[in-house]
């Protein structure tokens, strides 16, 4: 037979707690896959702003041939935190991939890629 203290039985007891860490838990949860999405966002974004940025610097000294422009291409890209993965030059116009490394959760690391291409305009 249960006890009955302040009105409520015994089994009752600490029943409150166990929700206030479950719902814990859940928000815990939900905020760790809140910021694995963001990372992933962001590390897109980071992999197209170093391609675009790689892609000019590129194009800039396509001129210079391809060797030059894809130096300097990659030494932009690697300055943004990027990984040269192609470089092409055509004619004037330089087309470059690039890679970003992140890790959304501890354990787990991605890749974002982007691609971009840069060169004079024509009309």
């Amino acid at each position: 037979m249960e006890r009955e203290r302040d009105g409520r039985a015994d089994a009752e007891r600490g029943g409150a707690t166990v929700l206030l860490l479950a719902l814990g838990l859940v928000f815990v949860l939900v905020g760790t896959f809140g910021a694995a999405v963001a990372a992933t966002g962001m590390a897109s974004q980071r992999a197209a702003v170093a391609a675009d940025l790689g892609a000019l610097a590129g194009a800039t000294r396509a001129l210079d041939g391809d060797g030059a422009a894809c130096a300097y291409a990659t030494d932009i890209v690697q300055r943004n935190d990027g990984r040269m993965v192609d470089c092409v030059v055509d004619g004037l116009d330089v087309l470059v991939t690039v890679e970003v490394a992140f890790t959304p959760i501890p354990g787990l690391t991605r890749v974002a890629a982007s691609t971009a291409r840069a060169g004079p305009v024509r009309g």
